[in-house]
Protein backbone atom coordinates (compact mmCIF):
# COMPACT_ATOMS: atom_id res chain seq x y z
CA UNK A 1 0.00 0.00 0.00
CA UNK A 2 1.67 3.24 -0.89
CA UNK A 3 1.64 5.68 1.77
CA UNK A 4 2.74 9.19 1.41
CA UNK A 5 6.01 10.52 3.05
CA UNK A 6 4.74 13.67 4.82
CA UNK A 7 2.14 11.54 7.12
CA UNK A 8 5.19 9.09 7.89
CA UNK A 9 7.58 12.09 8.69
CA UNK A 10 4.38 13.34 11.02
CA UNK A 11 3.95 10.21 12.60
CA UNK A 12 7.62 10.27 13.46
CA UNK A 13 8.35 13.44 15.21
CA UNK A 14 5.33 12.68 17.33
CA UNK A 15 6.80 8.84 18.19
CA UNK A 16 9.60 10.50 18.95
CA UNK A 17 8.70 13.72 21.07
CA UNK A 18 6.15 11.69 22.70
CA UNK A 19 3.84 15.02 21.89
CA UNK A 20 1.43 16.38 19.01
CA UNK A 21 2.10 19.73 20.46
CA UNK A 22 5.85 19.37 20.52
CA UNK A 23 5.71 17.64 17.09
CA UNK A 24 4.03 20.41 15.63
CA UNK A 25 6.74 22.91 17.10
CA UNK A 26 9.41 20.77 15.54
CA UNK A 27 7.30 20.90 12.26
CA UNK A 28 6.00 23.99 11.81
CA UNK A 29 2.58 22.92 12.18
CA UNK A 30 -0.63 22.75 14.44
CA UNK A 31 -1.14 20.49 17.16
CA UNK A 32 -4.07 19.79 15.24
CA UNK A 33 -2.45 19.30 11.95
CA UNK A 34 -0.39 16.72 13.37
CA UNK A 35 -3.02 14.80 14.83
CA UNK A 36 -5.43 14.96 11.33
CA UNK A 37 -2.20 13.90 9.78
CA UNK A 38 -2.05 10.96 12.32
CA UNK A 39 -5.71 10.17 11.87
CA UNK A 40 -5.27 10.34 7.97
CA UNK A 41 -2.23 7.25 8.60
CA UNK A 42 -4.15 5.27 11.20
CA UNK A 43 -7.36 5.32 8.57
CA UNK A 44 -4.76 4.25 5.73
CA UNK A 45 -3.23 1.53 7.49
CA UNK A 46 -6.57 0.34 9.26
CA UNK A 47 -4.96 0.40 12.56
CA UNK A 48 -4.66 2.34 16.07
CA UNK A 49 -1.28 4.07 16.30
CA UNK A 50 -1.30 5.87 19.19
CA UNK A 51 -3.29 5.74 22.45
CA UNK A 52 -4.35 8.90 23.14
CA UNK A 53 -5.58 10.59 26.75
CA UNK A 54 -6.33 14.17 27.30
CA UNK A 55 -2.36 14.85 28.79
CA UNK A 56 -0.15 12.31 26.93
CA UNK A 57 -0.09 9.83 23.76
CA UNK A 58 1.57 6.70 23.58
CA UNK A 59 2.78 4.12 21.07
CA UNK A 60 0.39 1.27 20.64
CA UNK A 61 1.76 -2.09 19.76
CA UNK A 62 1.59 -1.74 16.00
CA UNK A 63 2.53 1.84 16.38
CA UNK A 64 5.63 0.61 18.03
CA UNK A 65 6.75 -1.71 15.28
CA UNK A 66 6.20 1.05 12.79
CA UNK A 67 7.82 3.40 14.13
CA UNK A 68 11.20 1.26 14.63
CA UNK A 69 11.04 0.87 10.64
CA UNK A 70 10.11 4.46 9.77
CA UNK A 71 12.91 5.86 12.16
CA UNK A 72 15.82 3.89 10.95
CA UNK A 73 14.16 5.20 7.16
CA UNK A 74 14.84 8.88 8.31
CA UNK A 75 18.14 7.91 9.49
CA UNK A 76 18.82 7.55 6.63
CA UNK A 77 17.35 9.53 5.37
CA UNK A 78 18.84 12.45 7.50
CA UNK A 79 22.61 11.40 6.93
CA UNK A 80 21.56 11.04 2.96
CA UNK A 81 20.88 14.66 2.95
CA UNK A 82 23.58 15.97 5.41
CA UNK A 83 25.88 14.11 2.93
CA UNK A 84 24.54 15.57 0.04
CA UNK A 85 24.72 18.55 1.62
CA UNK A 86 28.36 18.46 2.19
CA UNK A 87 28.79 17.58 -0.70
CA UNK A 88 27.57 20.35 -2.38
CA UNK A 89 29.35 22.78 -0.27
CA UNK A 90 32.25 21.19 -1.44
CA UNK A 91 31.43 21.49 -5.22
CA UNK A 92 31.15 24.14 -7.79
CA UNK A 93 29.60 23.57 -11.25
CA UNK A 94 31.01 26.19 -13.44
CA UNK A 95 29.93 27.34 -16.55
CA UNK A 96 32.52 29.69 -18.80
CA UNK A 97 33.16 31.53 -21.69
CA UNK A 98 35.49 28.78 -23.73
CA UNK A 99 38.56 31.09 -24.54
CA UNK A 100 38.42 32.14 -21.19
CA UNK A 101 38.36 28.99 -19.58
CA UNK A 102 41.02 27.23 -22.03
CA UNK A 103 43.55 29.81 -21.99
CA UNK A 104 43.40 31.73 -18.31
CA UNK A 105 41.19 29.87 -15.89
CA UNK A 106 42.46 26.25 -16.44
CA UNK A 107 46.17 27.04 -16.17
CA UNK A 108 45.53 28.80 -12.81
CA UNK A 109 42.63 26.15 -11.27
CA UNK A 110 45.30 23.88 -9.53
CA UNK A 111 45.93 26.63 -7.37
CA UNK A 112 42.99 27.59 -6.26
CA UNK A 113 42.69 23.94 -5.47
CA UNK A 114 45.74 24.03 -3.53
CA UNK A 115 44.45 26.50 -1.46
CA UNK A 116 41.26 24.98 -1.17
CA UNK A 117 41.57 21.51 -0.06
CA UNK A 118 38.38 19.13 -0.61
CA UNK A 119 37.44 21.23 -2.77
CA UNK A 120 35.96 20.10 -6.78
CA UNK A 121 35.42 22.20 -9.40
CA UNK A 122 33.76 20.80 -12.53
CA UNK A 123 34.00 23.09 -15.92
CA UNK A 124 31.41 23.27 -18.87
CA UNK A 125 32.22 25.78 -21.14
CA UNK A 126 29.97 27.42 -24.31
CA UNK A 127 29.49 30.65 -26.03
CA UNK A 128 25.63 30.11 -24.64
CA UNK A 129 24.73 31.79 -21.50
CA UNK A 130 23.71 29.76 -18.08
CA UNK A 131 20.08 30.57 -17.52
CA UNK A 132 20.61 28.71 -14.02
CA UNK A 133 17.25 26.79 -15.43
CA UNK A 134 17.57 23.82 -13.36
CA UNK A 135 19.98 24.30 -11.05
CA UNK A 136 22.53 22.61 -13.71
CA UNK A 137 25.30 24.79 -13.12
CA UNK A 138 25.90 27.44 -9.80
CA UNK A 139 27.78 30.22 -11.80
CA UNK A 140 29.07 31.30 -14.82
CA UNK A 141 32.21 33.10 -16.68
CA UNK A 142 30.26 35.20 -19.47
CA UNK A 143 31.70 37.22 -21.98
CA UNK A 144 29.55 40.26 -22.45
CA UNK A 145 26.95 41.53 -20.93
CA UNK A 146 24.96 39.53 -17.96
CA UNK A 147 21.56 38.41 -18.88
CA UNK A 148 18.92 40.36 -16.97
CA UNK A 149 17.39 38.18 -13.84
CA UNK A 150 17.82 37.67 -9.76
CA UNK A 151 21.69 37.13 -10.29
CA UNK A 152 24.70 38.84 -9.03
CA UNK A 153 27.26 39.87 -11.92
CA UNK A 154 31.13 41.04 -10.58
CA UNK A 155 32.77 42.97 -13.94
CA UNK A 156 36.23 41.03 -13.94
CA UNK A 157 38.34 44.15 -14.76
CA UNK A 158 39.08 45.93 -18.02
CA UNK A 159 40.92 43.76 -20.80
CA UNK A 160 43.51 45.55 -23.51
CA UNK A 161 42.76 44.20 -27.00
CA UNK A 162 45.44 45.12 -29.46
CA UNK A 163 47.06 44.11 -32.31
CA UNK A 164 49.10 40.69 -32.14
CA UNK A 165 51.53 38.98 -33.99
CA UNK A 166 54.84 36.97 -34.04
CA UNK A 167 57.65 39.22 -33.73
CA UNK A 168 58.77 38.29 -37.20
CA UNK A 169 55.80 39.71 -38.80
CA UNK A 170 56.03 42.79 -36.29
CA UNK A 171 59.38 43.86 -37.75
CA UNK A 172 57.33 44.93 -40.76
CA UNK A 173 55.05 47.15 -38.55
CA UNK A 174 55.67 50.34 -38.11
CA UNK A 175 52.04 52.24 -38.26
CA UNK A 176 48.49 50.89 -38.63
CA UNK A 177 48.50 50.86 -42.05
CA UNK A 178 51.42 48.22 -42.46
CA UNK A 179 48.72 46.31 -40.12
CA UNK A 180 46.31 46.24 -42.77
CA UNK A 181 48.38 45.22 -45.67
CA UNK A 182 49.10 41.49 -43.66
CA UNK A 183 46.85 38.75 -43.58
CA UNK A 184 44.24 39.61 -40.98
CA UNK A 185 43.22 36.82 -38.74
CA UNK A 186 38.92 37.61 -37.59
CA UNK A 187 37.58 36.46 -34.33
CA UNK A 188 33.56 36.18 -35.67
CA UNK A 189 32.40 36.68 -31.99
CA UNK A 190 34.76 39.02 -30.69
CA UNK A 191 33.24 42.01 -28.93
CA UNK A 192 36.26 44.31 -30.32
CA UNK A 193 36.26 44.23 -33.80
CA UNK A 194 38.57 45.31 -36.54
CA UNK A 195 36.11 47.90 -37.67
CA UNK A 196 36.32 49.54 -34.30
CA UNK A 197 40.39 49.47 -33.93
CA UNK A 198 40.43 50.43 -37.56
CA UNK A 199 38.56 53.57 -36.92
CA UNK A 200 40.23 54.89 -33.44
CA UNK A 201 43.57 54.31 -35.80
CA UNK A 202 42.42 56.37 -38.50
CA UNK A 203 42.85 53.80 -41.12
CA UNK A 204 40.02 52.00 -43.24
CA UNK A 205 38.04 49.20 -42.06
CA UNK A 206 39.23 45.97 -43.85
CA UNK A 207 37.09 44.70 -46.56
CA UNK A 208 38.17 40.56 -46.29
CA UNK A 209 40.53 38.35 -44.26
CA UNK A 210 42.58 35.88 -44.61
CA UNK A 211 41.06 33.48 -41.81
CA UNK A 212 37.78 33.62 -39.52
CA UNK A 213 37.10 31.98 -36.09
CA UNK A 214 34.63 31.81 -33.52
CA UNK A 215 36.97 31.10 -30.36
CA UNK A 216 39.51 33.56 -29.44
CA UNK A 217 42.08 30.51 -28.78
CA UNK A 218 42.09 29.63 -32.10
CA UNK A 219 42.66 32.98 -33.27
CA UNK A 220 45.48 33.26 -30.72
CA UNK A 221 46.94 29.81 -31.68
CA UNK A 222 47.03 31.07 -35.30
CA UNK A 223 48.67 33.55 -34.86
CA UNK A 224 51.17 32.31 -32.75
CA UNK A 225 51.89 30.17 -35.37
CA UNK A 226 52.84 33.19 -37.51
CA UNK A 227 49.65 33.29 -40.14
CA UNK A 228 48.53 36.05 -39.73
CA UNK A 229 47.44 39.43 -37.39
CA UNK A 230 44.93 39.01 -34.48
CA UNK A 231 42.79 41.77 -32.75
CA UNK A 232 42.72 39.92 -29.24
CA UNK A 233 42.78 40.42 -25.54
CA UNK A 234 46.13 40.30 -24.01
CA UNK A 235 44.74 38.94 -21.22
CA UNK A 236 43.78 35.66 -23.02
CA UNK A 237 47.10 35.80 -24.72
CA UNK A 238 48.90 36.33 -21.67
CA UNK A 239 50.59 32.64 -21.86
CA UNK A 240 51.83 33.51 -25.95
CA UNK A 241 53.02 37.30 -24.68
CA UNK A 242 54.90 35.87 -21.78
CA UNK A 243 56.71 33.04 -23.76
CA UNK A 244 57.92 35.47 -26.57
CA UNK A 245 55.58 33.88 -29.32
CA UNK A 246 53.63 37.01 -29.87
CA UNK A 247 53.91 40.70 -29.04
CA UNK A 248 52.09 43.92 -29.65
CA UNK A 249 53.40 45.72 -32.08
CA UNK A 250 51.25 49.08 -31.63
CA UNK A 251 50.86 49.47 -27.64
CA UNK A 252 49.29 52.90 -28.34
CA UNK A 253 46.74 50.85 -30.62
CA UNK A 254 44.48 49.75 -27.75
CA UNK A 255 41.05 48.95 -27.01
CA UNK A 256 40.01 48.97 -23.09
CA UNK A 257 36.73 47.22 -22.40
CA UNK A 258 35.32 45.03 -19.44
CA UNK A 259 34.27 41.83 -21.35
CA UNK A 260 34.04 38.98 -18.98
CA UNK A 261 32.11 38.97 -15.44
CA UNK A 262 31.32 36.61 -12.91
CA UNK A 263 27.59 35.78 -12.66
CA UNK A 264 25.78 33.80 -10.61
CA UNK A 265 22.43 33.88 -8.48
CA UNK A 266 21.57 35.51 -6.20
CA UNK A 267 20.35 32.36 -3.80
CA UNK A 268 23.94 31.37 -4.07
CA UNK A 269 25.73 34.41 -2.92
CA UNK A 270 26.10 32.90 0.75
CA UNK A 271 27.13 29.63 -0.34
CA UNK A 272 30.79 29.30 1.11
CA UNK A 273 32.29 27.55 -2.08
CA UNK A 274 31.09 30.91 -4.53
CA UNK A 275 32.52 33.12 -1.86
CA UNK A 276 35.31 31.56 -1.76
CA UNK A 277 35.98 31.07 -5.63
CA UNK A 278 35.00 34.84 -6.07
CA UNK A 279 37.87 35.91 -3.42
CA UNK A 280 40.28 34.13 -5.69
CA UNK A 281 39.08 35.01 -8.80
CA UNK A 282 39.43 38.72 -8.38
CA UNK A 283 42.76 38.09 -6.41
CA UNK A 284 43.89 36.32 -9.20
CA UNK A 285 43.08 38.54 -11.78
CA UNK A 286 44.70 41.53 -10.12
CA UNK A 287 47.77 39.88 -9.45
CA UNK A 288 47.94 38.51 -13.03
CA UNK A 289 47.59 42.23 -14.36
CA UNK A 290 50.06 43.89 -12.20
Amino acid sequence: MPIALQPLSVFEAAARQGSFRQAADELGLTPSAVSHAVTKLENSLGTRLFDRSLRQIKLSADGEALYRHVAAGFVEIRRGLEEVSARRARFLRLHAAPSFAALWLTPRLPAFLESHPGMDIRITASTDYSRFAADEVDADIVNGPPLPGPVKAIPLGEEEVTVLCTPQMAASIRCPADVMALPLINGDRNRVTWARWAELAAVPAPKAYAMRFDRSFMVIATAANGLGVALESTRLAQRELAEGRLVAPLPGCTIRETLHSLVYPLIHADRPIIRAFETWLLAELASAET
